[in-house]
């Protein structure tokens, strides 16, 4: 199975929140990556996503490392709306 990566940083601007993580979250820029897998037998490219991870600071008093997070895409998107006053 043919697997591709893709990173994207995202801004957030004020502190958030995300669904499935308990606390709220400083405001910055966090590292999600997002990989997929090729969907064989097209005779096009087609790539389903299989896993999206967001990195985050650790819980205090771990403050120094970070966590890498398996997360729901939509909760991402909400959470940037909500950042950008769209909800």
């Amino acid at each position: 199975m043919t697997m591709r990566t893709r990173r994207e940083t995202i801004v957030f601007h004020r502190p958030f929140r995300l669904r499935g993580i308990d606390r709220e979250l400083p405001a910055g820029a966090y590292d999600v990556v997002t990989d997929e897998e090729l969907i064989e037998g097209l005779s096009f490219p087609v790539f389903r996503r299989v896993a999206t991870m967001i990195t985050l600071p650790c819980a205090p008093p771990h403050h120094s490392a970070v966590e890498m997070v398996a997360i729901d895409p939509e909760a991402v998107r909400d959470a940037r709306q909500a950042d950008a006053g769209l909800q």
